[in-house]
């Protein structure tokens, strides 16, 4: 796993922990060739809710980036859908879309 926290690039290798601050920038992305699986402790509970929300809403057929605005505001989260494109070259990532 490849992760940005704050200013800082981090990799972790399988049974790695990586800490993130609350209220940190971040952006985690698979740092290597096979599937990469990351357990992610939120405390206190109820954050989980905004995973099922982006879940569904990037499932959608005519989902777009604007999107995510209404989903970030209600759970106080900030997207930065431009910085995609950099952080793919800068790290030699590929985006599915």
């Amino acid at each position: 796993m490849g992760a940005l926290l704050g200013d800082e690039v981090v990799y972790a290798e399988a049974g790695d922990l990586a800490f993130k601050p609350r209220d940190q920038w971040h952006t985690f992305w698979n740092a290597g060739d096979e599937p990469c699986r990351i357990l992610e402790i939120i405390s206190p509970g109820g954050f989980e809710h905004f995973f099922d929300e982006l879940g569904v809403l990037l499932e959608k057929p005519d989902f777009s980036p604007e999107q995510l605005g209404p989903l970030g505001e209600r759970y106080g989260v900030e997207f930065q859908p431009d910085s995609v494109p950099r952080l793919c070259e800068e790290h030699g990532l590929t985006f599915p879309r």
